[in-house]
């Protein structure tokens, strides 16, 4: 499905839907509680669908009814059968679990799609491994034996924080204590707080030292009776930039100011750029103002370089992006793919050593992009579109249900000015 964007900033009012990042947390640990949990979650990505799918299959059930609830009753006693685990292109679903289905004793099998078979499990796979695990990967599909064993577990922090996340999940539900220790730079460090909130409200949250964890074993998760899954801060810094790059504004409802996910920091980051930004407990207003270009480190932001780099199209200078290297390895590699769709825009993105330089033009002419399957390239260009002279297309749109199915229809509600 192709997607025209037509050109013009646009104004108005977006209710964000709940957090892709903080839903997988919260339904895992649900399922692995001791009780049943009711999460209030307005909207089912594809990615969630999949940590759905993988947890009913591990014997959890999991009931949604019409109002956006979702009833966890838990998993019970593992028995010996193998189970086939469908996570799609999800990555949050296959690192956090695979650590979980060793720590249960499961056999299973997952089974990956898109570019997620050649996407890295190093250093984790060798900690599993090291642990009592067996892996044993074919094409798209990686099937997983073994008890995990409880002991001492060591990760670098500038790999992957899902590693991080899925390793504090499982190691609770071993026998005996375990210590994780987190070695060099920690990136992405938003997203381990995210786990940490996550297991705090489980009553499962480990002892912390610095970057060392010491994690009791024979921990009992037991969630409260019922939550809601707060706003999408990701998703939300699509239409926070629509307004950064609007006269008129927009307003954005539905978001938490005192959430832990990380790409909360999408408020500093069009701030810093020139753009009006006023807070409250009910929305976020935000207009165009002077753009300037800036420099930023998106160590811990990662998944925010696509879009920030439309604003950062028209901004006036030169915006650099550094420390961006593990997007290489995303749904795309999303430095080549974020540099090619701005420049079939006429914008001029050079991808660097570690990131992207933008040389701000004062606006783009419109054509057609090639999302590369990647929903975060695909919304980015609708961003661009409202700095356009032209029409956008956006090729293989429906990539958008990965983490905001709603995202084309909550666009088109939107005045074009």
């Amino acid at each position: 499905m192709n997607q025209i964007v037509q050109p013009g900033a646009r104004t108005g009012a977006v209710t964000i839907p709940a957090s892709k990042s903080q839903a997988h947390r919260l339904l895992i640990c649900a399922a692995l509680s001791q009780t049943k949990c009711r999460l209030i979650c307005d909207v089912i990505s594809k990615d969630i669908a999949a940590t759905i799918r993988c947890l009913e299959a591990l014997g959890a059930t999991i009931e949604q009814d019409d109002k956006g609830r979702l009833t966890v009753s838990p998993i019970k006693t593992m028995d010996a059968s193998l189970r086939h685990l469908y996570c799609g292109e999800s990555g949050s679903t296959l690192r956090f679990l695979l650590p979980v289905v060793g720590a249960l004793g499961a056999r299973v099998v997952f089974h990956m799609e898109g570019r997620l078979p050649d996407r890295p499990l190093a250093p984790l796979d060798r900690e599993l491994t090291e642990h009592g695990m067996t892996l044993e990967k074919s094409g798209d599909q990686l099937q997983v034996s073994g008890q995990l064993n409880p002991g001492f577990f060591t990760l670098p922090g500038n790999v992957s924080s899902q590693y991080i996340s899925g390793l504090l999940m499982a190691l609770p539900l071993l026998q005996a204590d375990s210590t994780l220790e987190v070695t060099g730079t920690i990136e992405s460090a938003d997203y381990i707080t995210m786990t940490e909130d996550a297991l705090s409200l489980s009553g499962a949250l480990p002892e912390k030292h610095g970057s060392c964890y010491r994690i009791s074993g024979g921990s009992r998760y037991r969630l409260p009776e019922e939550l809601r899954v707060e706003g999408d801060w990701s998703g939300a810094a699509f239409f926070l930039s629509m307004g950064a790059l609007s006269p008129q504004g927009m307003s954005i409802r539905g978001m938490s100011p005192a959430s832990s996910q990380g790409d909360k920091r999408i408020l500093d980051i069009l701030t810093a750029f020139g753009a009006e930004v006023t807070v409250s407990d009910s929305e976020i207003v935000i207009k165009r103002a002077s753009l300037k270009g800036q420099t930023i480190n998106a160590r811990m932001i990662p998944d925010l370089v696509p879009v920030i780099s439309a604003v950062a199209a028209v901004a006036e200078g030169d915006t650099r992006i550094t420390n961006a290297e593990r997007l290489r390895i995303k749904e795309s590699d999303r430095l080549a793919t974020t540099a090619a769709m701005l420049n079939a825009l006429g914008a001029s993105v050079t991808v660097t050593d570690d990131g992207l330089l933008i040389h701000g033009k004062p606006s783009l002419q419109g054509g057609t992009i090639d999302s590369a399957n990647d929903h975060r390239i695909a919304m980015s260009a609708a961003v661009a579109a409202t700095v356009c002279t032209e029409p956008v297309t956006v090729t293989d749109a429906k990539c958008v249900e990965k983490s905001y199915p709603g995202f084309w229809d909550d666009l088109s509600i939107l005045e074009v000015i």
